[in-house]
């Protein structure tokens, strides 16, 4: 058997420099979490990607963004129409001091 990805002193010590209190069974259970997640990052390092060109995303990225310029705003109505409470125009809230 391979060594643990990640040991429950160290888990206790990430914790502590995170000002986190862990019982027994949180930190055990941490322990398990993060070594299945190391283990996964011990997988993707064994593939072999000697012929991958780099990149910085995975779908192109044309036209994400649409062209910016005026368009209509809505009305004062529409604005307004969905408030519980309004008054002159304006959405009523309550007073917070």
């Amino acid at each position: 058997m391979a060594d643990p990805a990640i040991t429950l002193a160290e888990v206790r010590r990430i914790a502590s420099l995170a000002s986190l209190e862990l019982g027994d069974a949180e930190a055990e259970r941490f322990t398990r979490q993060l070594g299945t997640i190391l283990e996964y990052f011990r997988q993707i390092q064994r593939l072999d990607t000697a012929g991958v060109e780099p990149t910085s995303h995975v779908q192109g990225m044309g036209g994400v963004l649409r062209e910016d310029g005026p368009s209509p705003s809505l009305s004062l109505e529409e604005a307004v129409g969905g408030a519980p409470a309004r008054e002159s125009g304006f959405f009523r809230v309550p007073k917070v001091i």
